[in-house]
């Protein structure tokens, strides 16, 4: 077991227990024996609704100081104190204002955290050398039963590396806190997966310190007007976090973390370039996106938080993803960005946290771009322009782009003409399961560059699409300064395809060059 060496003031190393329990149907000789653990000055870590919690005797000045050895943890960040019964709040507080009464009602059990004044019971190393005391009354029934069973009071920050992404399965405290307490209770994945909401109670009106799963809409629906700290919405403040655990950087993977900002689209494009350029220098890199945006990610380790149409799911996979990124060794992460408002706002301070307030505008990487997306067009798109639209995927490019290829006359999927997948292969390239799509208007696009295989094509386009962006319409031998067109193989033998694709190379290697002379200041 783990045990603090009084004399040395060192830890040594022991031997973690983990019990597995059901909420369904909870061990009560379990909860028994991690209340007793607690009881006796030791460590336990438990599942709350928010995260894992490091769960010691709140009273014990002794038991802090081995929560904060354990965890790494600054001894001026003070330690939330966890009840179960409501009647237990007024042993360890003061000057209770008469809002709590109504905020207790509403959202205790739940992921509310609030801030009083202290009373002596609490020892100063539970609060951080403060003369307040943070307390929350948690939801998950392992949590409750646990600390009714230590005693009533349990401290309990999140039970991993200081530092470290939070903990939302008994994994996480595994891997960061194995011999270095003595027992892990595993109640499956948490519900919330971001910590509770602080509220000061000191202050008039309350400030939320920590934005969480109670918003301010709700906060004050119940008691009226709540103001907010300025720091938590960002990094251009110059003042200083009012919680004392805001100023530590928090939630970090070993990765760098970078968040894009900016319009949605604007975040995809700037990503996949980010991702690109890495990817060109070999970084192995990773990409958080969501439900809504993933498929359009072709670099990088691509991970999916979840949904922006129920950004619970965001805030449950944050730091489930941020440790697998872990796994995974890579180098720097990418991230979109999130709405500031309702759960939002608690998303994007943990990702501020953990990112080091590196923010950089999806803009500055978009604005240069000449053309985001490149679209070849053929009579049928099986063959000319899928063949150019592949070899183009394999240029050495210099910006990242959507390429797609199109075709006129598509009345229903065909597959890429054989004779041409042969010649692919044959160039170790290959279409196969690629099936034709027809050209529309919506290809029509300030920032998509429209390239024909024939003459005949760019003049259908002009005559039934005239809008304003068909200026951006070219055949690809106009486009490269060229005068031949490119032959249509069709029906003829293997070595005719083969002399197709070695014009469309040709033709194609010198697109590479005019779009990489664009990156580089040309026009």
């Amino acid at each position: 077991m783990l045990s603090a060496d009084k004399k040395n003031g060192i830890m040594k190393a022991m031997e973690t227990i983990i019990k597995k329990i059901d909420k369904n149907q909870i061990d009560e000789d379990a909860i028994r024996e991690a209340g007793e653990i607690l009881r006796e000055g030791g460590l336990v870590a438990f599942p709350t609704e928010t995260v894992y919690g490091l769960g010691a005797n709140a009273l014990d000045e002794e038991a802090a100081k081995k929560t904060y050895e354990a965890k790494g943890r600054p001894s001026d960040n003070p330690l939330i104190v966890h009840i179960a019964d409501l009647e237990d709040l007024s042993e360890i507080t003061e000057n209770v204002p008469p809002e709590t009464e109504l905020l207790a009602k509403h959202f205790w059990p739940g992921p509310l955290t609030m801030i009083f004044e202290k009373s002596s019971l609490v020892p100063y190393g539970t609060t951080g050398g403060l003369d307040t005391v943070a307390v929350r009354m948690p939801s998950d029934l392992i949590a409750r039963k646990l600390i009714l069973a230590a005693g009533g009071y349990v401290s309990a920050p999140s039970a991993n590396t200081s530092g470290r992404p939070s903990p939302t399965t008994a994994e996480h405290v595994w891997e960061d806190l194995n011999g270095k307490i003595e027992m892990i209770i595993d109640g499956g994945s948490v519900d919330i997966g971001l910590e509770s909401t602080i509220l000061d109670m000191t202050v008039s009106p309350p400030m939320i310190l920590r934005p969480g799963a109670i918003t301010v809409d709700m906060l004050e629906e119940v008691i009226g007007v709540v103001s907010v700290d300025e720091t938590i919405l960002g990094s251009e403040s110059s003042q200083a976090p009012k919680a004392p655990g805001m100023k530590y950087r928090h939630y970090a993977p070993k990765a760098k973390l970078t968040i894009v900002e900016g319009s949605l689209k604007e975040e995809v494009f700037a990503i996949r370039q980010l991702a690109y350029e890495k990817s060109r220098q070999g970084v192995q890199v990773g990409i958080i996106g969501t439900n809504e945006t993933v498929e359009f990610y072709t670099h990088g380790l691509v991970k999916n938080i979840g949904s922006r149409e129920n950004e619970k799911t965001i805030a449950r996979n944050l730091y489930r993803i941020l440790r697998e990124f872990d796994e995974e060794d890579v180098s720097e992460i990418y991230s979109e960005s999130f709405a500031l408002q309702g759960i939002g706002n608690a998303i994007m301070n943990r990702l501020e946290k953990a990112a080091g307030h590196c923010r950089i505008p999806a803009s500055v990487l978009t604005k240069e771009q000449k053309y985001r997306k490149i679209v070849f067009v053929s009579n049928t798109d099986t063959c000319r322009g899928p063949v150019a639209a592949e070899i183009f995927r394999h240029q050495s490019l210099d910006q990242e782009y959507w390429i797609e290829s199109k075709g006129m006359v598509v009345l229903f999927p065909e597959p890429v003409n054989q004779k041409a997948e042969a010649i692919l292969k044959s160039n170790q390239m290959t279409l196969e399961g690629y099936t034709s799509r027809p050209f529309t208007e919506k290809n029509l696009n300030p920032e998509t560059l429209i390239l024909t295989m024939a003459q005949a094509q760019k003049e259908k386009i002009l005559s039934e699409y005239p809008n304003e962006y068909t200026d951006n319409v070219y055949t690809l031998t106009e486009f490269t300064g060229e005068t031949e067109e490119i032959p249509d193989p069709y029906g003829q033998p293997l070595t005719a395809y083969g002399e197709c694709y070695e014009k469309i190379t040709l033709l194609i290697e010198k697109l590479a060059e005019i779009l990489n002379s664009f990156t580089k200041g040309g026009q």
